[in-house]
This record gives C-alpha cells, sequence and structure tokens, in this order.
C-alpha cells in the first residue's frame, strides 16, 4: 500500500480541510488522477494518486481538517483494468455503509455516477440523474451539479427520511409547516457546520484590518457614459481582435495604473517603522468563487493591454468557479478593486486587504438626474469608494486619486495620451 499524505502547499500553511474526494474507496485512479481536492486558507489544491491502483482506507472525510503530512488514504497499486468501473472482481463496500461511497442513479451501466452529496441534493429537490449535466471527473454528477439543475421538489409524504429531525416540542401539520407544540413551544432546528479554510482566512484578514489600521473612507461618482459609449462603438471589433469582451474592469484597473502612478503612497505599505514603493502595480480583483469572495492578483497592470486585464479577469474568473485557483495566484497585491456593482451594491465602505494600503469599491450604475450645463439630464452613474490607511495616506492624496480615476473614466482617451 502506498500513503496518499497531505502536501506542503506553503510555508505558512500547516492544516487543510478536506474538500471533494473525486475517487471514492475502492475506485480505480490512474497515475496522476486527482484522488481529492484539498481547501488551504488561500486556494484548492489537487491531490494526485502517485501511481495507478485502487483507493483504500480513506481517513479523512469531507470538511474534516488535517494537518500537513497527515495520511489522506491508500493506495493500492495494481495492473490497470480494461474497465475499472465496472470491475465485477473488484470489492467494493456498500454505499449504506460508508457515506464515503458514490450513491448509485439507479440508471443503467452507462448511467453517470452520483457523488454521496449530489445524491442528497438530488433527493432534497426531487431530481433524478437524467436531470443534471455531470461536469466532474469521468462523468461524475457533483453537488454543484445538482445546485445549477432546475428543482423539482418531492411531494412532502415522500421527501427523505435522512432529513433532519425536528426538536421537541415542534410540531409538523398536514401540510408540512411548522407550528407550535401542545406546550405553545417552538423550537428552531440548528446546523452546525465548521468555517472552510479561506473563510477563516477572510475572516483573521478583516479583523486585523480593523484592528491595526486607521481606516477611512472617501467617496466620489463617475459619469459612466463615455465608457458605455466607447464599448458600444468597439465591443464587435473589440471580440474579433482579441477573442474577449471588453468590460468595466480593464477601464477601472488602467484609470487605477494612473492614479497610482500619481499618488504612489496608494500604493506602498507600512512595514515595520519603514514605508515601502512599489514602482509595479500588482491588482487584486476581488471575484465571487465556488468557496466565496477571493482576490487573485494580476501582476504589472502597467504592462498590460484592455485585452490582457479582460483575458486574465475570465481566466481567474474561471478557476474561482471550479476551485482551481492556485495560492500563488492570490499572494501579493499591492491594491485591489472589489466591484460590489455586480451584485447589486449601491454603496459600501470596502476594507483594506492587508499589507495593501487602500481598495477601491465600484458599485451599481444606475440612471440619476443630474445638474450638467445648467440642464438636468439622466445620466448612468456609478458610486465609487476609496478606504485608505490614514497612517500612510493623508486625505488630500486619497481625494486626489479617486478624482483622477473619475477623470480618466469619464474620458478614457487620457489613458492612451496619459494626461
Amino acid at each position: 500500500m502506498l500513503e496518499v499524505k497531505v502536501p506542503s502547499v506553503g510555508e505558512s500553511i500547516s492544516e487543510v480541510q478536506i474538500g471533494q474526494w473525486l475517487k471514492q474507496e475502492g475506485e480505480w485512479a490512474d497515475r496522476d488522477e486527482t484522488i481529492v481536492e484539498l481547501e488551504t486558507e488561500k486556494a484548492s489544491v489537487q491531490v494526485p494518486a502517485p501511481e495507478a491502483g485502487y483507493v483504500r482506507n480513506v481517513r479523512k472525510q469531507r470538511e474534516e481538517f488535517a494537518a500537513v503530512g497527515d495520511v489522506l488514504c491508500d493506495l493500492e497499486p495494481a495492473p490497470a483494468p480494461d474497465h475499472p468501473s465496472e470491475n465485477t472482481n473488484e470489492p467494493v463496500a456498500d454505499s449504506s455503509a460508508s457515506t464515503s461511497q458514490p450513491a448509485s442513479s439507479g440508471g443503467p451501466d452507462d448511467a453517470p455516477r452520483v457523488m454521496p452529496a449530489a445524491q442528497r441534493l438530488m433527493e432534497e429537490r426531487g431530481l433524478t440523474a437524467s436531470q443534471v449535466t455531470p461536469t466532474g471527473p469521468g462523468g461524475r454528477i457533483l453537488k454543484e451539479d445538482v445546485l445549477a439543475a432546475k428543482a423539482h421538489p418531492l411531494p412532502a409524504a415522500q421527501q427523505p427520511k435522512s432529513a433532519p429531525v425536528l426538536q421537541t416540542g415542534m410540531a409538523k401539520s398536514t401540510s408540512g409547516e411548522v407550528s407550535p407544540s401542545a406546550s405553545g413551544e417552538l423550537n428552531r432546528m440548528e446546523e452546525v457546520k465548521p468555517l472552510s479554510m479561506i473563510r477563516r482566512t477572510i475572516a483573521a484578514r478583516l479583523v486585523q484590518a480593523q484592528q491595526v489600521a486607521a481606516l477611512l473612507t472617501t467617496f466620489n461618482e463617475v459619469n459612466m457614459q463615455p465608457i458605455m459609449d466607447l464599448r458600444a462603438k468597439y465591443k464587435d471589433a473589440f471580440i474579433e481582435r482579441h477573442g474577449v469582451k471588453l468590460g468595466f474592469m480593464s477601464f477601472f484597473a488602467k484609470a487605477s495604473v494612473e492614479a497610482l502612478r500619481r499618488f504612489p503612497t496608494v500604493n506602498a505599505e507600512i512595514r515595520d517603522s519603514n514605508i515601502i514603493y512599489r514602482h509595479y502595480n500588482d491588482i487584486g480583483i476581488a471575484i465571487g468563487g465556488g468557496k466565496g469572495l477571493v482576490v487573485p492578483v494580476l501582476r504589472n497592470v502597467e504592462l498590460m493591454s484592455f485585452a490582457d486585464v479582460e483575458r486574465s479577469i475570465g481566466d481567474f474568473a474561471k478557476k474561482a468557479m471550479e476551485n482551481r485557483l492556485l495560492p500563488t495566484d492570490l499572494e501579493g497585491g499591492t491594491f485591489t478593486i472589489s466591484n460590489g456593482g455586480v451584485y447589486g451594491s449601491m454603496l459600501s465602505t470596502p476594507i483594506v486587504n492587508p499589507p495593501q494600503s487602500a481598495i477601491l469599491g465600484l458599485h451599481a450604475i444606475q440612471d440619476r438626474p443630474m445638474a450638467v450645463d445648467g440642464k438636468v439630464v439622466i445620466l448612468p452613474m456609478m458610486y465609487l469608494a476609496l478606504t485608505y490607511d490614514h497612517r500612510i495616506i493623508d486625505g488630500r492624496e486619497a481625494v486626489s486619486f479617486l478624482k483622477t480615476v473619475k477623470e480618466v473614466c469619464e474620458d478614457p482617451t487620457r489613458l492612451f495620451l496619459e494626461v
């Protein structure tokens, strides 16, 4: 037997959380094929099979924690079977005896395999395997696939018996609604789940920022009409030439580069008793992924074209949804842009990501009546927010930085003329 252990995933990382088991106990794994995904405080890490063989003795289940060097499972090396998924000579534990086994979809031999978490969710939503599009390795149905499928809840009488048990004092009516018991007491169920590694890191970073830095937020607003007109004019030509859509984020990334050039303190950090000035712009772009908000970093944005920025953001967004971001994708960063507008936020005060000194918050674009040359006109306006560390950045610099971003976005030709 070969031991499959938690690999070293970074100098500062000593603990991981078990994510998705892509190979269940008794299943065949080819050499270098991913067996399990691990969640670190920064990103997901895939653990491959060191040799071809059968997965044995799974020691850690999903959402459990493990230290670097802990054994996750064993691997029994063996010659590759002709049809590993249909091998009848290889004993596989019954799914009712172990939650690590993939549940049967109840279909024919070529039906997709259903992972345990996905099977439970399918039962809750009244879905069959034929109604879900599998995206997992080997055509497996994952929990994420079920979430993406249209829900068809089962009637109350057919709900799975594995549903959480109501606490004493809770009564259920014939309609399935919860009502107080005869004693008049109404209890409510609670579910306890451990914080994910990424969420724990986010929580620690946010608390650190509030405790260490002297945070202040300044606001401005930008007329988005010039950018919207420019995008409309060149969107087809841009896609044809670069193979990627021209979005808003590239304009704000390049506008931030110009503002950071004029006010380098916003791009600096306090380290011990020194100020570290960076002559490069590594800008983090906040992205909502499968495991929550992550901030992959675009390196040297000052050297990137609009197409480079859009392409990189698209690649990071795809990796985030598939939980394939690497720790190196999230490391570093001298400045951050967070777009809460995609979720409908009108105004917010973003929190700085230490050791950075500032973060730019973007918000929803809404038509508002504005005074222009003595007349009231309707314009697509966006509020901007810059949260900064007042220990290193003065108010004048912060306000001027945000004003620069506004001016550049309202007249994008400034980006090309450098004025």
